[in-house]
């Protein structure tokens, strides 16, 4: 990021303070990368986006990812879920975090504020097995249907679980 991209504003920290209070979400900023992070509970993630939107402005949904911290030394959570938001009138960016377990990994869906959350949604679905509720139409995206488990996991085996058996075998003469 160049250096005029400007921090997180203060009444933005504010208003999270106001209406959600000081232990109901983390905040961090790192001067050297501009990031400006809120880490919140996942039961009140649809909350806090809607709140960035509605009242902080973050118009944009950049994108929706997950990270497996199946084996990162210190992680005391299995999924972290990340959303990358954008002010699109004052430039601002910030990210959103939830983190999540296993058995529960089940959040709101993002699709009622932003339409673009439909298809990175699925795309986190599908590899990583993170449900969406409320999510108009969660269904694999890039694998088939008929695909066993969810290869971006890191306890998805490196050579994969057989599954090329359901698929149609071209020798290269075919092809």
């Amino acid at each position: 990021m160049d250096s005029e991209t400007p921090v997180l504003e203060k009444p933005v920290l504010e208003k999270l303070r106001a209406r959600f209070g000081e232990r109901a979400w983390s905040y961090s900023e790192n001067a050297k990368t501009n990031n400006r992070r809120v880490v919140v509970p996942a039961e009140q993630l649809y909350s806090y986006l809607e709140f960035l939107k509605s009242e902080c402005g973050f118009d944009l949904l950049v994108d929706v990812t997950c990270v497996d911290y199946l084996h990162y030394r210190g992680a005391k959570d299995r999924f972290g879920l990340v959303y990358c938001l954008a002010n699109a009138t004052t430039n601002e960016r910030l990210i959103v975090r939830c983190f999540l377990n296993e058995p529960d990994l089940t959040v709101a869906s993002a699709y009622p504020l932003w339409k673009g959350a439909d298809w990175m949604e699925r795309e986190v679905y599908d590899m990583f097995g993170i449900v969406f509720e409320g999510h108009p139409d969660l269904r694999r995206i890039l694998l088939p249907d008929e695909f066993a488990g969810h290869p971006l996991r890191k306890d998805y085996p490196l050579r994969g679980r057989g599954e090329r058996h359901n698929f149609e075998r071209i020798t290269r003469e075919e092809s």
